[in-house]
């Protein structure tokens, strides 16, 4: 398994269109911008829903009016593929809500 870390994760997020992420260390991460708890708390249930599907879990933290979201591959210590593949489907889901984004935000 691939594991992608520096320059080739920023690269690999961008040809995979994943602008919406970030890296953070030996994760990606982006930052939902709910504009409620309510929202936020159905997208969470919706990514978990689609996290158990995939076999692959992000942390997430829930709070008002955002949701963070991190994704690693704890077995290698760096994102993976799967972790691409479900940031894509998060990001569907975000977008399918009409919930934005913003990875640069703290």
């Amino acid at each position: 398994m691939t594991a992608f870390t520096g320059q080739e994760l920023t690269d690999t997020l961008n040809d995979k269109g994943l602008t919406d992420w970030k890296p953070q260390g030996d994760a990606i991460g982006t930052r939902l911008l709910t504009g409620d708890f309510a929202t936020g708390l159905d997208l969470v249930n919706k990514i978990g829903a689609a996290a158990e599907e995939a076999g692959h879990h992000p942390d997430i933290t829930l709070t008002f009016p955002h949701v963070d979201i991190q994704l690693t591959s704890h077995d290698t210590g760096a994102v993976t593929e799967r972790d691409l593949d479900l940031a894509g489907t998060i990001s569907k889901l975000a977008a399918s809500a009409g919930v934005k984004a913003d990875p640069n935000a703290d």
